[in-house]
């Protein structure tokens, strides 16, 4: 069976061609799909930010509330202070107020410390939002490009969907199945061109019968990798001949 290196030579190309294309129609997807997922996250991060700032709203408050009744109940000691009938009583008041005023003066600590780290919280809340609305404008502007890329990229897949049947019609009929299986098998890298005197696909060196079988347009598989190969333009027969 023989097969001109010209008619690989475009085969081979179409493949390649097609196979970016895919791979370009594929990515864009991917990319979409990475963003939402990163936006996602950076939603969830911003939640959470949220639910610790009222969290720590809530603590604060309880504090403050714990605070307001335990300055209630120093006035009462006071007032009781000044009632006492005895100096143990007197005393006794006395020690309570000291206790508590010191109890007090811990939550009042706790109650600065709490209302600046809310302060703290806003903040990081404030610029996860910015980082929220930033990454929605991106996934947004990646989607409306993947989209506007679509329809272009489909056409492209046509056209040399349509050129690669035509190219197709070149082969011997008793080839085309091998052919086929191979392309099914391994894509673009069906096929390989000869560099120097190796498989440009893998490397691996070709023997002398099988660069004379290239030169006679016979079919020829890479004994390694069992790609398709061909000679490159600038060592077709063709070309040798006319140099």
């Amino acid at each position: 069976m023989q097969v001109a290196a010209a008619a690989l030579r475009q085969l081979h190309r179409i493949h390649q061609q097609l196979s970016d294309l895919r791979e370009r129609l594929n990515r864009g997807p991917k990319q979409v799909k990475a963003r939402e997922a990163n936006l996602a996250r950076l939603e969830a991060e911003w939640n959470q930010f949220k639910n610790d700032t009222k969290t720590a709203r809530l603590h604060a408050d309880q504090k403050q509330l714990l605070l307001r009744s335990g300055e209630s109940k120093i006035a009462e000691l006071k007032a009781k202070l000044n009632a006492a009938q005895s100096n143990r009583e007197y005393q006794a008041f006395r020690d309570q107020i000291a206790a508590d005023e010191m109890a007090n003066s811990v939550l009042a600590d706790e109650i600065l410390e709490g209302l600046e780290k809310i302060d703290e919280l806003h903040k990081i809340a404030a610029e996860a939002e910015q980082t929220v609305l930033k990454a929605k404008e991106e996934a947004a502007k990646a989607l409306q490009q993947v989209r506007d890329q679509e329809g272009a990229l489909m056409l492209e897949v046509q056209r040399l969907e349509g050129e690669l049947k035509e190219a197709e019609k070149a082969l011997p009929a008793d080839f085309r199945d091998a052919y086929q299986r191979i392309v099914k098998s391994k894509g673009s890298d069906a096929m390989a061109p000869i560099e120097g005197e190796n498989c440009g696909g893998c490397f691996q060196n070709i023997t002398a019968n099988m660069f004379s079988s290239l030169l006679m347009d016979r079919i020829v598989f890479c004994a390694n990798c069992g790609r398709l190969l061909y000679l490159p333009e600038d060592r077709s027969p063709s070309k040798n001949r006319s140099t």
